[in-house]
């Protein structure tokens, strides 16, 4: 293992001790209560299978019979989830040929950010990912279940899910994807178009046939966002099929991956040969093999927020500092867009997720010794899978990049480092994303312009005013605000001024998208602005330096000085669009860099 890697990973290890303990002690007392449906009155088992066939109710008299939960965050407005309602019954079927039965346990929501962006709704993103975990855990509540079968891809989703998940980590947990779109207009042309409408140069229904020539059938969205991010570490933890993040839905290999997911789960349940709960899975060691994954391929800032959640309810402590410390010994080995031009179609063709986790392994940056849903062992998961005359079969991934624009060796990296930076300094604790930001723009020091929301921003844009040199501020965006919404509507016109040859930079208590990047961005400032946090300070025309060389963030006043002024006051959260409910998470989550959840207590 590379010294830096190992390091990190006992420290997270010692620093977790108690709490993985707890954890572990909890799912293995789940365990030996039996499979919940033993337990459970005639009545209740009845309940659980009044509706089923025949053949089924007969199966599921027998109590050795194995029964496996569908969580599905199936809708039709995610085009990466619209594919999952074909799922169950290609599930139940498979399941059948093995003695099987499935049942769909339930629902979960899934909102997608790529229509929520600059509405109300986004005010709800993150804390939908509470949401979904808590609505896996009622439908796994049920208690009548050997296995359970994930089926969710997007943002908030799989984070959400795993969490839950996580709470019966007794039981084995596949993730079962739908892959990507296949490739639209290339991304270079949709951000030029986006850079012409910020300036009024196109009109909204050219917009919109570049959007949609772009977004066009199901699928995920093709760039290397937060849920194409998800993805790569389902991959990286062991918890999908081998080479299954990124074949696209609706092919015959996707639906033989599907139905090889039920009869894997079969394989692993409880009192099989080679039992593997979800609690086995989801340690420390794929953890870091998530975050090494993340690194290595420039991917979404949001997971410096869901892998530290998802680490709490595993019992596993992950911190800023790790991602920093693991970001300067990683290489960067991917360019997807938007660090690259190229899309995650073409990552797949020049080599994909087995080439990265082959690259990875072979440097000591990931853990071998994991245990995976495939088996023992994170190198099966440098195989990729094909149809042989109908039926699936793994072979060994490409050990060399076939495109070395978009993939490359960790000997010849595109840059020596993860591309994530953890910032510090008088203004508060941040991360930002350095891989798709050029090297020119990575240390700026200019007068702050103060927003107290994106709109404001927007509208000074609009009104010519932002055609110089500044840092601007956006506050009273994170959790306790306001659910801290994504402000991807703020790329635009950054990237615009950045064209013009202005010195631009963004500081935030705020999210960022997973496919933004190419302005430099201090986001999830901790303390936010709402919690005491230095940014409700802060008055435009105050010096800001930000520089990514050193890790940074400061602001050219006296400490005591900038103390001494009266912060200014959170506005009140709006209400409508739902953001009245959620009142009480606001009021309980956690700071940024605990993940900013609301389920778990102070830590």
């Amino acid at each position: 293992m590379h010294p830096v890697t190992a390091a990190v990973t006992e420290r997270i290890i010692t620093r977790s001790r108690d709490s993985r303990a707890d954890y572990l002690a909890r799912m293995e007392a789940a365990r030996h209560a039996g499979p919940g449906r033993a337990k459970l009155s005639c009545a209740n088992w009845a309940h659980a299978f009044a509706a089923e066939s025949d053949g089924d109710k007969l199966r599921m008299r027998d109590p050795t019979a194995p029964n496996i939960a569908i969580v599905s965050a199936y809708n039709d407005m995610l085009s990466a989830h619209q594919p999952l309602e074909r799922f169950p019954s290609i599930i139940k079927r498979a399941a059948h040929e093995v003695g099987a039965t499935a049942q769909y346990a339930g629902g979960v929501p899934a909102m997608c950010d790529g229509v929520t962006q600059g509405r109300p709704g986004m005010e709800l993103s993150l804390f939908s990912r509470d949401v979904i975990a808590m609505a896996t855990a009622v439908a796994l509540t049920h208690d009548a279940f050997d296995a359970a079968l994930m089926l969710g891809i997007c943002d908030k989703i799989v984070p959400g899910l795993t969490m839950g998940a996580l709470s019966f980590g007794h039981l084995p947990v596949i993730f079962v994807p739908s892959g990507p779109m296949t490739s639209g207009i290339s991304n270079l042309e949709k951000a030029r178009v986006r850079g012409l409408y910020a300036q009024g140069k196109v009109t909204r229904e050219q917009l919109l046939d570049s959007e949609m020539a772009s977004y066009h059938g199901p699928g995920t969205c093709t760039f290397y966002g937060t849920a194409n991010s998800n993805q790569m570490m389902m991959e990286m933890t062991g918890l999908h099929l081998p080479g299954s993040a990124f074949v696209h839905p609706n092919t015959p290999l996707r639906d033989a991956l599907v139905a090889a997911a039920p009869k894997r789960a079969v394989e692993i349940r409880d009192g099989a040969n080679a039992y593997t709960p979800m609690s086995a899975v989801v340690d420390a060691h794929s953890l870091v093999n998530a975050l090494a994954g993340l690194l290595a391929t420039g991917g979404s800032t949001n997971h410096t927020l869901h892998l530290i959640a998802m680490g709490r309810a595993a019992g596993v402590q992950i911190t800023w500092e790790d991602f920093d410390d693991l970001s300067a010994v990683t290489p960067l080995i991917a360019r997807v867009y938007p660090n690259g031009s190229e899309d995650v179609n073409a990552f797949q063709a020049a080599g994909g997720m087995g080439f990265v986790i082959r690259q990875l392994l072979d440097a000591g940056l990931a853990h071998d010794d994991v245990m995976t849903v495939a088996g023992p062992g994170l190198r099966r998961y440098q195989t990729e899978p094909f149809l042989d005359e109908g039926r699936l079969v793994w072979r060994e991934g490409t050990a060399t990049s076939l495109n070395l624009d978009i993939l490359r060796p960790v000997s010849d990296p595109f840059e020596p480092h993860g591309g994530l930076r953890l910032m510090k300094g008088p203004l508060g604790r941040a991360v930002m994303k350095t891989s798709a930001v050029k090297p020119e723009h990575l240390v700026i020091e200019a007068p702050a312009i103060v927003f107290e929301n994106q709109d404001d921003l927007l509208a000074a844009y609009k009104r010519g005013e932002l055609d110089r040199d500044f840092v601007a501020v956006v506050r009273f965006q994170g959790p306790r605000a306001n659910g801290m919404p994504e402000l991807h509507n703020l790329t635009p016109p950054l990237s615009v001024l950045l064209d013009k040859g202005f010195k631009v930079a963004l500081v935030t208590d705020g999210r960022m998208s997973g496919a933004s990047g190419k302005a430099p961005a201090a986001i999830h400032v901790t303390p936010e602005a709402a919690d005491g946090g230095a940014l409700a300070y802060v008055r435009s025309g105050d010096v800001i330096r930000v520089d990514a060389h050193t890790g940074t963030l400061e602001i050219k006043l006296d400490a005591a000085e900038l103390r001494s002024r009266d912060p200014v006051p959170c506005p009140p959260c709006g209400a409508g669009y739902g953001r009245e409910l959620f009142g009480w998470m606001r009021r309980a989550v956690g700071p940024a860099d605990a993940g900013a959840c609301a389920l778990f207590e102070a830590a």
